[in-house]
């Protein structure tokens, strides 16, 4: 009977050209991991030391209300520059972890790329957060002007 019912609606809808909205909750339209700032070009004057590549950074924030396994998620340069988180790596829900350039001890807030270069541009570049099946989560652009963005 319920089926019924429900094709008799669906014909009906599809006769008079009316319309179905259905609310999607918040929380699905909001990326589950978000990139939510990018300091992308380190204060004083781009010398290399390991000081200044950490001092540029994304910081990713978990916006659902469960922890996420960020194991083998990738964040991403225009330049082909990865990160990947190689080993289990637990959010805590509405919890952000900065991931830094540079060289230094890995802790459940703080994340080190460990190169000797600069990854992010200082006069434009998009960093791009994509899941371990490659599926792009969330992205942030910016151009030339300012140190940092807020995504």
């Amino acid at each position: 009977m319920r089926n019924k019912l429900i094709n008799t609606f669906a014909v009906a809808v599809a006769a008079t050209g009316l319309a179905i909205t259905v609310a999607v909750p918040a929380e699905a339209a909001t990326p589950a991991i978000q990139l939510t700032k990018v300091y992308y070009n380190s204060p004083g004057s781009d010398t290399g030391s390991n000081t200044s590549l950490n001092a540029e950074y994304v910081r990713l924030t978990n916006k659902r209300s469960y922890t996420i396994n960020l194991k083998s998620w990738t964040v991403r340069d225009l330049s082909s520059h990865v990160y990947t988180f190689s080993s289990d790596f637990r959010l805590a829900p509405g919890a952000s972890v900065y991931i830094h350039t540079g060289k230094g001890t890995n802790t459940s807030g703080h994340r080190y790329w460990g190169r000797a270069a600069y990854v992010w541009n200082n006069t434009g570049d998009k960093a791009t957060v994509r899941n371990p099946s490659a599926t792009t989560i969330d992205t942030c652009s910016w151009g030339s002007s300012g140190s940092y963005t807020y995504c």
